[in-house]
């Protein structure tokens, strides 16, 4: 491997496929075309008011509100349409699914379909953006089934994309702040790009990053903490109560609300990121995409050296049912996680409300 900021994302990609002699091309060439897009969000969000493109995207009549009843920004529809437009012509996908779309995208008919399938978030946190928060897109490749007869005269079924993560060719996401990078895993480590602006290039900058197996942070949405399930509220009663608990050192809590700068941090520097399942609406077991969101990040820490994982198990085990499923999930740093697992598989104890268990006397106060 060349010395880092020396390494372009392409450079780094033909290295790679050195490695697999039998190796078309195709994959490296859509990653390149995956970067292009989010080179052209990264230009866009950096205008910000200057560009016209903050607040919600309207129609007449008022707002509009997408599959997963959220009100879209115009950046979620903008990013929507580069990822779209900048990958469907090369001929290396067969299809794509979006946080942004109801249905799989088919390729236009001109354009030769391809093996793979690309699912995305195009535009994560993209409630912080009106307030300048870093923010940034989430993306997984897979490979798509082979039908009988020819692909090329297929279109893509949501069950296409049901794949497990432990499916997935390459994962990445790119962090819109002060500066862009692109962390990238084609499932041999994760390494990490900086967008040189005056090349226009994503340039090695983080080669092999590892999440650190210990942590003193940790990012959770406390507001929720009343419909937390008991094996989360005993892991975040023992965080607060720090160096005199039973865990014996002080933690420190971070919340940004966009998932892709939280697992920014963690990577850097270590953590654990909770979202995990709770009670507050009983018709989603979690708030968080398993596909385009849970899926990348899992891979992008399980290949650092970090854990993803359900609370119950690991989260790349789970056989996805739908297209925009939802999944409780925690990431991080790996004994943490694998402590929050552990919380989970034990027995919950549980105070029962019965005289029997009270302290009892002969005699007893009167009304």
């Amino acid at each position: 491997m060349a010395f880092p900021h020396h390494t372009t994302l392409t450079r780094f990609l033909i290295e790679e496929r050195c490695r697999f002699p039998d190796a078309s091309g195709d994959f490296n060439a859509l990653i390149l075309d995956v970067a292009m897009a989010c080179k052209s969000i990264a230009r866009t969000v950096a205008y910000g008011e200057l560009g016209g493109v903050l607040g919600n995207h309207a129609e007449e009549g008022g707002g509009v509100v997408n599959v997963q009843g959220e009100t879209q920004k115009k950046l979620d529809v903008l990013s929507n349409e580069f990822f779209l437009h900048i990958t469907e012509w090369g001929g290396h996908l067969a299809g794509m699914a979006s946080e942004e779309m109801v249905v799989p995208y088919q390729i236009p008919a001109p354009y030769r379909r391809g093996k793979y399938l690309l699912v995305f978030d195009p535009l994560d946190g993209s409630s912080n953006i009106d307030v300048n928060v870093s923010v940034g897109s989430i993306f997984s490749i897979l490979r798509a089934p082979q039908p009988e007869g020819n692909r090329a005269e297929c279109d893509v079924v949501e069950a296409d994309f049901l794949q497990p993560g432990t499916r997935q060719v390459a994962a990445g996401y790119a962090l819109y702040g002060p500066t862009t990078m692109l962390v990238l895993t084609v499932g041999s480590g994760v390494n990490g790009f900086t967008l040189d602006p005056n090349l226009g290039e994503f340039m090695l900058t983080h080669p092999q990053l590892q999440v650190p197996l210990d942590t003193q942070e940790f990012a959770i949405n406390a507001s929720n903490s009343r419909f937390w399930e008991a094996p989360v509220k005993r892991y975040m009663d023992e965080c607060l109560a720090g160096a005199a608990g039973t865990r014996g050192k002080d933690f420190n809590m971070r919340w940004i609300a966009s998932m892709v700068a939280e697992a920014h941090r963690i990577l850097m520097r270590g953590g654990v990121f909770l979202y995990p399942r709770d009670t507050k609406d009983a018709a989603r077991p979690g708030r968080l995409r398993l596909l385009y969101e849970a899926n990348p990040i899992g891979f992008i820490m399980e290949q650092a050296g970090g854990r993803a994982s359900t609370g119950s198990i690991p989260v790349l085990e789970v056989q996805p049912e739908s297209l925009h499923q939802r999944i409780g999930l925690v990431f991080g740093s790996k004994h943490e996680v694998e402590r929050i697992e552990r919380y989970h598989a034990e027995p919950v104890h549980v105070e029962l409300d019965n005289p029997l268990f009270h302290d009892r006397s002969l005699f007893r106060a009167c009304a």
